[in-house]
């Protein structure tokens, strides 16, 4: 499967509960954008609108920037000028949400903030991303730095993927719903906010409380639980309940570090791959 295939929900094709949505996003870069994607696909009619330099992330990935505006209309606005302001209004009058990722001043100063947005539109839901909450808002900050403070990082090499981005991004979903939900039934735009910091403390909170540290629960204390080798890459097994258990030491012969050890190094990863079908084991075997 594509990488950029799992953008997307699973759902079954007909499954469209935002049909009739129009939603109008100025999100640039991935949280925003990732999130559009997904609404679109539950069956919102979203609109893009990028500035005259466009969106960064299509020069940063260009791959990733097609996947999220697939079928998405782009319309280019110098927010800074009356013919694009008036392009906005327009736009804004039509739609159900807007998305924007702008920090608060900015918001002010192109007539974005809570309180003019409420004054001329009263029936329309925003979701304001930003990168820290509350009176933290204006903050600069990008995924490394969320998932710094966030206690994610503990070494000097970057992180594997923008995990305070695409969890941020499923937090937009969550409030985008939550908006459109509460404007249904009370008639009146709802606004709220959405700090990526927030999203990756939110996935951060098992390791926060201790399961993931070095020694710990799920930070290498059960023999069951972790990488190894095998005869052409690695292997991750997760075979934490008694059954599962039971049944990796049937076939690796116990269940000590050593003997999972063994057991492995003898295999080739998509040997691995098949005994975890025919054994039902949690586990998951690759090439390096």
């Amino acid at each position: 499967m594509p990488a950029t295939d799992r953008l997307y929900p699973r759902h079954p094709r007909g499954f469209k509960p935002l049909l009739g949505v129009r939603i109008a996003t100025l999100a640039l870069n991935l949280p925003g954008p990732a999130a559009a994607a997904r609404l679109k696909a539950l069956g919102a009619e979203v609109v893009k609108i990028e500035p005259p330099g466009g969106d960064p992330m299509a020069q940063m990935s260009p791959a990733l920037y097609r996947a999220m505006h697939k079928g998405v209309p782009v319309r280019t606005l110098d927010l800074k000028s009356q013919e694009g302001q008036t392009e906005l209004q327009e736009v804004l009058q039509q739609s159900d949400l807007l998305l924007t990722a702008f920090r608060p001043a900015a918001l002010k100063r192109l007539g974005l903030d809570r309180r003019s947005l409420a004054a001329r539109y009263p029936r329309l839901s925003a979701v304001f991303i930003f990168g820290y909450p509350g009176a933290q808002a204006h903050l600069a900050g990008h995924d490394l730095t969320f998932q710094a403070e966030a206690g994610l990082i503990d070494s000097a090499r970057l992180p594997t993927t923008l995990l305070a981005d695409m969890m941020g991004a499923m937090l937009v979903c969550e409030a985008a719903l939550a908006a459109l939900l509460q404007a249904k039934l009370q008639g009146q735009g709802a606004q709220l906010d959405i700090a990526l910091s927030d999203a990756a403390g939110f996935a951060a909170v098992p390791r926060a409380l201790g399961m993931t540290v070095a020694g710990e629960l799920l930070g290498g204390a059960l023999p069951e639980y972790g990488v190894y080798v095998c005869a052409d890459g690695l292997v991750a097994i997760a075979a934490l309940e008694p059954h599962f258990q039971r049944a990796l030491a049937q076939v690796a012969q116990g269940t000590t570090r050593r003997s999972i050890a063994r057991w492995c190094k003898a295999h080739s990863a998509a040997q691995l791959n098949a005994l975890t079908r025919q054994h039902d084991l949690p586990l998951w075997a690759w090439t390096t």
